[in-house]
Parts: C-alpha cells; sequence; structure tokens
C-alpha cells in the first residue's frame, strides 16, 4: 500500500503505533480549536497557508492521541507524537517573539482602550485585539507561513508533516482555554504582560486622563461572611440535585487532557451517582 503527499510523490502508507496516555482533543467532531474566536483564527490562519491535507491527518492524530507531551515555552513549543516507530518523533514549532520596544507599543494600544484590559485581565481575548497589535506595527497571529519555524524528526520531508499539524491542531484547544499562550509565544509571560499594563501612559486611564477608581467592595460586606441560613426543608424531602459538575465547568476545559472520554462528561456521571447516594442515604435517616 501507498499513498501521494500534497506534492505527488508517492511513499509506503503507515499506521501509527498505538499510544498510551497520549493527549486527545476534547473539541467534537465538527472540528477542533475550541469554541473561541482567537482559537478558531489561530485554526484559521494555519489552513489559510494551503498546506494540504496534512492537516486533516494531523486532525485524527489528535484525536486519537497520538501526542504525548506538549511544552510551551517563550517562542517556542517541544513535543513528543507518536508515529509508526518506536520511538517518538520530536516536534519543534518556533514562533519570532516580539521585542520589548514592540511589547511597549502593544502595551500602550491596549491600556488606551478599557475594555482591552479588563478583558484580558478577565482571561478573554477580545476581538479587537489584532488591531492593537496593527497599531504597534506587529502581528500577534502568523501571517504567513515562514512566520513559523517547524521541524519534526520522522522521515517525511513534508513541512509541516501530520505529526506537526497535530500539535498545531491541540495547540487551538489550549489558546482556547488560555489566550495568554498566544501572548507566551510572542515573548511574552501574563503576569509580565499585566506589569506591563500598569507601567503604560495610557494604563487604568478614564475621560480626561483621570484615573479609573478602584473596583467597589460589595454593597452589603457583612453579608458575605454571615453564616447562610437555613434552608426550610432541611428536615424534610431533599432538594433536586444541582446540575452535575458545574463548578468544574466554571473552570473550563483542563489543560491537555489525556482520558477518553471527556473529563467534565465523566464528572457528570460521578456527581449523578453521588447524588443518587446521598439521596438514598438521607431517606434511611
Amino acid at each position: 500500500m501507498s499513498r501521494w503527499d500534497d506534492y505527488g510523490w508517492r511513499f509506503p502508507k503507515s499506521r501509527p503505533r498505538a499510544a498510551k496516555g497520549g493527549i486527545r482533543a476534547q473539541s467534537g467532531r465538527g472540528g477542533l480549536g475550541g469554541g473561541s474566536w482567537w482559537a478558531r483564527r489561530w485554526i484559521a490562519v494555519l489552513e489559510s497557508f494551503q498546506i494540504g491535507a496534512r492537516l486533516g491527518r494531523g486532525r485524527s492524530y489528535a484525536r486519537s492521541g497520538q501526542v504525548l507531551s506538549i511544552e510551551i515555552a517563550k517562542g517556542q513549543i517541544s513535543a513528543k507524537v507518536q508515529g509508526s516507530r518506536p520511538s517518538p518523533y520530536k516536534v519543534t514549532i518556533k514562533l519570532k517573539p516580539l521585542r520589548p520596544r514592540q511589547w511597549s507599543a502593544v502595551a500602550g494600544a491596549v491600556s488606551g482602550q478599557a475594555v482591552f484590559a479588563s478583558k484580558l485581565l478577565a482571561g478573554e481575548m477580545p476581538r479587537e485585539i489584532e488591531e492593537a497589535f496593527s497599531a504597534a506595527k506587529v502581528a500577534l497571529f502568523p501571517e504567513r507561513h515562514s512566520d513559523l519555524e517547524t521541524e519534526c524528526s520522522c522521515p517525511d520531508w513534508s513541512n509541516p508533516c501530520k505529526h506537526i499539524a497535530a500539535v498545531y491542531y491541540l495547540l487551538g484547544e489550549e489558546f482556547d482555554r488560555d489566550p495568554f499562550l498566544l501572548f507566551k509565544l510572542r515573548g511574552m509571560e501574563r503576569g509580565e504582560f499585566v506589569a506591563l499594563l500598569g507601567e503604560a501612559p495610557a494604563a487604568g486611564a478614564g475621560p480626561a486622563g483621570r484615573a479609573l477608581p478602584p473596583e467597589p467592595l460589595p454593597a452589603a460586606p457583612a453579608a458575605f461572611w454571615a453564616e447562610p441560613e437555613l434552608p426550610a426543608g432541611l428536615l424534610g424531602a431533599p432538594p433536586p440535585a444541582p446540575a452535575g459538575a458545574a463548578l468544574a465547568r466554571r473552570l473550563g476545559k483542563f489543560p491537555f487532557w489525556r482520558g477518553g472520554a471527556g473529563l467534565l462528561e465523566f464528572l457528570d456521571t460521578v456527581y449523578a451517582r453521588a447524588s443518587a447516594h446521598a439521596a438514598g442515604t438521607f431517606a434511611k435517616e
């Protein structure tokens, strides 16, 4: 058996070895990259580079858990992907970091818009963030394929190969969970950028350059510390079970999930069984 690559070359078709404990994509079969606009933008940027069916093969690798590990550092990603050979392939992806003066210009553009800074500090990437980067004459996302320097130890000379493409897709999910990883790839940690916002001339300034007041305390602080009232039916019939894994859902997706089933779906079944057991115990009292 053989297959043709994207450039018309034919080579033997291979099947990857089964990987144990690999990172699995958590998105549904309709696509990868998460639900946030910035994660979808990452995947759209990659697909716009016209790198052919390799992204599709990478998507299959990402879903089947062939990626064994991913480490994200400033400007560089290192990963191991299980292919058809016994030893995993080593993948490296590099994106050129921005220079300090460029980050200062970005911080100045962001701090000039209070909504930008507030959303970023809340862990959300505002849609207009690319305008702030453009104002600083730099780009957050890669603009061309050559902006990404990639390497894989596999024998496939195509670049990106399916192993690199699998890491691309899993990165989209990680960006969905933590948009500041995009900043890290450009050479800036979250804490460093927050500090840079505080130093920017326009940071925290409202109309006419006045500093914004600090966030006020709750209207009734004592209510927060007071003991809650006992529910009226405490000793009567047990209340309906709350939504499963509600607190876990507030935390967002688990980073680089390795289980065969989704974490939140698994927790839903655990909560349901625990709730049923608690209701039975309550009824016996």
